[in-house]
């Protein structure tokens, strides 16, 4: 190809994309037409970026690093050629175009037809063939063959097993919205693309060095401080972000070389720098777009689902912070120099203006309104509140709002084809009666015991994850296993939140660990260790998800008090369980002191007062031994590891 003709396919992108991100702008403004309409302009502006972005027969350099796929589906790292689409990209556009054109020129009839009994005429199966297969090729370009390969097996099954009429699965999956254009690219179209965009504007006025620094000042100077830094910095990113495997690869080359000079051993410090990460899909007030699916399966706002997250998440960033101080008291290592360490006023003063918009964001979820136009508020405020101080006004121009708008589509497009895909899943599922299936075969292999069927509801989640991103993973387990979980007697919200996490904590789960990858990479070190590490460092998120199932408080449903009770004793458990697990509370612990806290750590977790007083009871055995009766044992400082 020639250089002009790359010019020309570059453009195009840039064009594309800022299209895609005002589009959706407008409709938050002024509200989404029929869903048929909308939801079809959502994803043809999706496929056309990816059949331009990812061509089939383009020439690719080499990559110079590692690449990874993350957790929101697309590439991260390395380098390529810029895309040259071939004649058959170019034709996949045009097929992609006439389907969905054809959707919306023939709306009204479409909308107002009778399904299965109407029979679907002959260019309608034809296009909805072609589409059908344009979507899974689309959607294996982005985030590789996992799901395409899932939704090939669901659409076997209901041929040759269910035996249903090749028509009716056409028919499903294109004209109506119970396949392809359902909820899930629903929720894509309408709340996901708004706060990607959000995010966008986020990172290009600034955001990710105030992150850093705040990080910095708070807990660089303490033992372990660039651990602590990487916990905190990642947690903040990762409500701006909902990826987990980006959060690592912005905030990794930063804090993984400084936890590396300080002392911790690279395997610890990947496996810190991917489990904080992760925990940005957990975190609201931006949360994973998984997140955005569960409230509108629930019909809940997606405020209420901030809420049941917010205690767990909390939990989990104690845990994680709790383990990078007891790794380094064990260690004996030191924080950075207070010379190298901003100082918070100084950090406030010249850049905490950049926090409002993530303040405008929350406090119109608080105030009842629209997630939507909550995400739409808060990326207007982004390019004025940069402009409010010199220091970071002096990067701010046309570009920085143009090159948002490109990134904020570029990034939602991955998303966009794992619900389109997934919706082939559910249209499949709602046509064959399979989730009934599957209920009475989870409901049989865990004998009706609810703490069984939790057990292979997280297994499947975690297989899922390795292979899919988050949300069709999510949307997968919602469909086939949370109906059964929810039927031995968990509620609905524990059952989607339980689902949900799982889905998630398979970015750190050996042994396709996405974020580990990416982490481990940075740091230079072994998978498998790096792994087992992000294993115990983030221990507390699957230890807390069966609580909360048996627990609502920890959901926040309940009375004040009890919610209260269970945090506070929830909060001392997971730190227990980093004292546990990482060998230090007031000294180096004992082998039996070990055993001891990690018992308490699971009865304080565990809601309940009965369970509540023993575990306190086995961890004041634990002080005492420590402060009054062996107060003497002090483990040497080890030489850090350079």
């Amino acid at each position: 190809m020639t250089p002009g003709y790359d010019r020309f396919v570059k453009g195009l992108i840039t064009l594309t994309a800022a299209a895609m991100s005002l589009y959706h702008v407008y409709v938050a403004l002024t509200g989404a037409p029929q869903a048929l309409f909308f939801r079809g302009t959502h994803l043809l502006f999706a496929m056309a970026l990816v059949f331009l972005v990812y061509p089939s027969l383009a020439r690719r350099k080499k990559p110079t690093g590692d690449v990874f796929r993350d957790d929101a589906g697309g590439t991260v790292g390395g380098t390529q050629e810029a895309p040259s689409p071939s004649w058959l990209d170019w034709l996949c556009i045009a097929a992609s175009a006439v389907a969905i054109i054809y959707i919306w020129v023939n709306h009204e009839r479409l909308i107002t037809r009778f399904v299965y009994v109407e029979d679907p005429e002959t260019i309608e199966l034809v296009l909805g063939v072609i589409f059908t297969l344009l979507v899974l090729d689309a959607t294996r370009r982005i985030i590789g063959w996992a799901l395409p390969i899932t939704a090939i097996i669901f659409l076997a099954y209901a041929s040759f097993v269910a035996k249903v009429r090749p028509e009716q699965i056409i028919e499903i999956l294109y004209i109506t919205t119970e396949g392809i254009f359902g909820t899930t690219l629903g929720v894509s179209a309408s709340y996901v693309i708004m706060f990607v965009l959000f995010g966008a504007f986020m990172e290009r006025t600034g955001v990710g060095r105030l992150f850093m620094d705040f990080a910095l000042s708070l807990t660089g100077h303490t033992a372990g401080g660039p651990g602590k830094v990487s916990v905190i910095s990642s947690s903040l990113f990762g409500t701006v972000s909902g990826s987990a495997v980006a959060n690592v690869l912005v905030d990794g080359p930063i804090t993984i070389p400084l936890m590396k000079r300080t002392g911790f051993r690279p395997p610890f410090a990947a496996a810190v720098e991917a489990v904080a990460s992760t925990g940005g899909q957990i975190m609201p007030p931006v949360m994973g777009a998984a997140a955005f699916v569960m409230a509108e399966f629930l019909a809940v706002s997606y405020f209420q689902v901030t809420l049941w997250a917010a205690i767990p998440a909390i939990l989990y960033y104690v845990a994680v912070f709790f383990a990078v101080h007891f790794e380094a008291k064990r260690v004996g290592l030191l924080g950075l120099p207070r010379s190298e360490i901003p100082r918070l006023r100084d950090v406030m003063r010249e850049r905490g203006h950049l926090f409002i918009p993530l303040l405008v964001i929350l406090f119109g979820l608080i105030s009842g309104y629209s997630a939507p136009l909550c995400a739409l508020a808060g990326t207007f405020s982004c390019i004025p509140v940069a402009l409010l101080r010199k220091n970071t006004r002096q990067d701010i121009s046309w570009k920085t709002a143009w090159g948002a708008l490109e990134d904020g589509a570029k990034n939602s497009i991955a998303v966009a084809l794992a619900c389109a895909c997934a919706g082939i899943i559910i249209g499949v599922i709602a046509l064959t009666g399979a989730a009934i299936n599957f209920t009475a075969v989870v409901l049989d292999l865990s004998r009706d015991m609810l703490p069984l069927a939790l057990l292979l509801t997280m297994v499947a989640g975690i297989v899922l994850g390795m292979g899919m991103p988050t949300t069709p993973a999510y949307i997968v387990m919602v469909s086939l296993l949370v109906p059964a979980i929810i039927k031995l007697g968990a509620t609905a919200p524990a059952a989607h939140m339980f689902a949900f996490y799982f889905a998630i904590l398979s970015a750190i789960t050996p042994p396709v660990a996405l974020a580990v990858y990416a982490a481990a990479s940075i740091a230079k070190t072994h998978l498998w260790e790096s792994g087992w590490a992000a294993v115990r460092v983030g221990a507390a998120g699957f230890i807390v998800p069966f609580m909360f199932v048996f627990e609502t408080s920890l959901l926040m449903i309940g009375d004040w008090f009890t919610i209260l009770t269970s945090f506070v004793s929830a909060t001392i458990g997971v730190i227990c369980l980093a004292s546990g697990l990482h060998g230090y509370l007031l000294r180096e612990n004992r082998i039996w002191e070990r055993v001891l806290l990690v018992a308490a750590a699971l009865l304080l977790i565990k809601p309940g007062y009965i369970s509540d007083a023993i575990g306190l009871a086995l961890l004041a055995c634990v002080v005492i031994n420590q402060k009054v009766l062996n107060p003497a044992i002090v483990t040497a400082s080890r030489p850090s590891a350079k």
